[in-house]
């Protein structure tokens, strides 16, 4: 493999297990070609995980109340939407179950019990394909390593060598089974209609979805000791963490990144090695840069900005749902190799997911194109107009405006039209709104920023903060956010965020009020005789808005007090 290229950060060779193959783009498209058919699901977003549970205890209800089924058996029915994504070795072994519980007599229709039966058919087929897939996976890969093998490495003076999987979930299994034993125990509670109430289904739902996580913490833990029983196969690839914190694995020789193979999560394994002394000065360089990753870290996901592309060793073989352990050299130059354990299973990346991410990341080309041009544009016209006023312009101010305000009405909008007009508990929602309002609402329509010769003032509820500008580190309008960063520990940043309509702005050549502000503050910040010349006075650098804050909670709780 090549991997000379001043865009990737290389492995020491000496890191390199002896023997070790490089995972070329035709074994990786051999691996990818085991995939199966497009309609099987194989990853999901986050919105999905989240959404098939829910939709599981719905459709558990639901069965139980209009199909007649007993409240376990609609929930076995009910939970295979769950197992086709997130658990497919369940499904194999208990859809067969589930369709017989339909196929016995019972007093629902026909037309719902074949419904039912094709749905599980399908299931079944599906995850057969799913689960032959992984094995025609784990073959490509054992192929590619070439009977390669290595012993998984452990991050200096770690014991074990990597952190424990399958902890979270094991006790997260145990919660969702207890809750899922207590809804169904008070079940008689939470309805009078005992012989058609649907909380029981809910209630075996939730259990097996406890005892589905249950089994995806045994599985987990099973799979990352295996890890360590015995030497495992090698291959040489390289690597980069994606904008959601994922480590995005490529082919060794793919130096573009043009085609992620599969995603993983990880955890790097740190440690300290042997006869490390316990110098404070060394813990307090270490926790700052720490701090320095956590904040660049922080600022890349909000940008969505990829990590670098880096060489790495992966340990394991690589197939839908294995664990795998990294080798992998550091997000920096000149720094040792680190080691990085999955912390969730390998999720392949699809034809039909890469070519989505490809056609959203040339849209988001596009936008951003337009979004330079214009804010170019009106950056020239900004400063060249400061440089002609800088002498005349004592101090200069930016506050919230129309797009702010446009923001809160649509937010107290969107509460009007779920309102209710009766029940008890809107009197401690509407309480909680006008908390909420009380603290937030003040600095999102009455902002400003301020400017003169020494830096920048921001208003706030509880007062005034000042950011010379020495200390700006980066002046941002990305997307619905203005963002001002700070160098100092006390000020790392400030930001407010309003609606945006990009292709708007681009077809009539609008500037939004915040890249115009964004725009000004950089001429500014860049060019000191482009700044105020005089010094901002307690009332030009603005009041504190907590009063405004008591005012807003004062006509709220009214209001909630008067409500019929």
């Amino acid at each position: 493999m090549s991997t000379h290229s001043a865009e990737v950060l290389r492995l020491p060779e000496a890191a390199v297990p002896e023997g070790c193959r490089s995972w070329d783009a035709e074994q990786a498209g051999r691996w990818t070609r085991g995939l199966p058919p497009r309609w099987v699901p194989v990853r999901a977003r986050t919105s999905v995980f989240v959404a098939l549970p829910v939709v599981a205890l719905a459709g558990a209800g639901l069965l139980h109340l209009s199909a007649g089924l007993p409240a376990w058996a609609a929930a076995l029915v009910a939970l295979n939407v769950v197992w086709l994504v997130l658990r497919p070795e369940a499904a194999l072994v208990l859809v067969p179950f589930a369709a017989a519980v339909v196929l016995t007599p019972g007093d629902f229709a026909w037309p719902v019990r074949l419904g039912l039966l094709t749905a599980l058919v399908g299931v079944w087929a599906a995850v057969g394909l799913r689960l032959a897939a992984r094995k025609r996976q784990r073959a490509a890969g054992l192929d590619a390593a070439g009977g390669v093998t290595a012993e998984v490495p452990r991050a200096p003076g770690a014991a074990g060598g990597r952190a424990e999987r399958g902890t979270f979930l094991l006790w997260s299994g145990l919660v969702t089974v207890v809750a899922g034993g207590s809804l169904y125990a008070t079940a008689g509670l939470w309805d009078l209609a005992e012989d058609r109430q649907a909380v029981p289904a809910a209630g075996w739902c939730l259990a097996g979805l406890g005892l589905t996580v249950l089994l995806s913490s045994a599985l987990a833990r099973r799979r990352a000791v295996g890890l360590r029983w015995a030497p495992v196969p090698v291959l040489r690839v390289l690597v980069r963490e994606n904008g959601d914190v994922e480590t995005e694995v490529f082919a060794a020789d793919d130096l573009a990144a043009l085609r992620p193979l599969f995603t993983v999560s990880t955890v790097e394994l740190a440690g300290r090695a042997e006869g490390d002394d316990d110098d404070d000065d060394d813990d307090e360089n270490e926790d700052n840069a720490d701090d320095e990753s956590l904040r660049e870290l922080i600022s890349r996901i909000d940008d969505e900005r990829a990590g670098p592309l880096r060489e790495a060793v992966l340990y394991g073989a690589p197939y839908d749902g294995a664990e795998v352990v990294f080798l992998a050299a550091a997000d920096k130059a000149g720094e040792p190799p680190v080691v990085e354990a999955s912390v969730g299973p390998v999720r392949p990346v699809t034809g039909v997911a890469f070519r989505w991410r490809a056609r959203t990341e040339k849209g988001k080309a596009l936008r951003e194109a337009r979004q330079e041009a214009l804010r170019g544009a009106a950056a020239a016209v900004v400063a060249e107009r400061i440089g002609q006023e800088a002498a005349a312009v004592g101090v200069r101010r930016w506050r919230a405006g129309w797009a702010d305000w446009f923001a809160v009405g649509l937010v107290l909008l969107f509460v009007s039209l779920y309102w209710e007009d009766s029940g008890w508990w809107r009197y401690g929602y509407a309480l909680v709104a006008t908390l909420l309002a009380a603290l937030l609402l003040p600095r999102r329509i009455a902002w400003r920023v301020t400017a003169d010769r020494e830096g920048l003032w921001f208003n706030g509820l509880g007062g005034t903060r000042h950011l010379a500008w020495d200390h700006v580190r980066a002046v941002e309008c990305e997307g619905v956010r203005l963002r001002i960063h700070g160098r100092q520990a006390s000020f790392e940043e400030w930001r407010v965020a309003s609606p945006r309509w990009p292709w708007l702005e681009s077809r009539f050549g609008l500037v939004h009020p915040y890249e115009r502000t964004a725009a000004e503050i950089t001429a500014m910040w860049r060019d000191p005789a482009a700044r105020p010349a005089d010094l901002a006075d307690e009332r030009q650098r603005g009041r504190a808005l907590w009063p405004l804050g008591l005012v807003i909670g004062i006509v709220g709780t009214a209001t909630v007090a008067l409500l019929p």
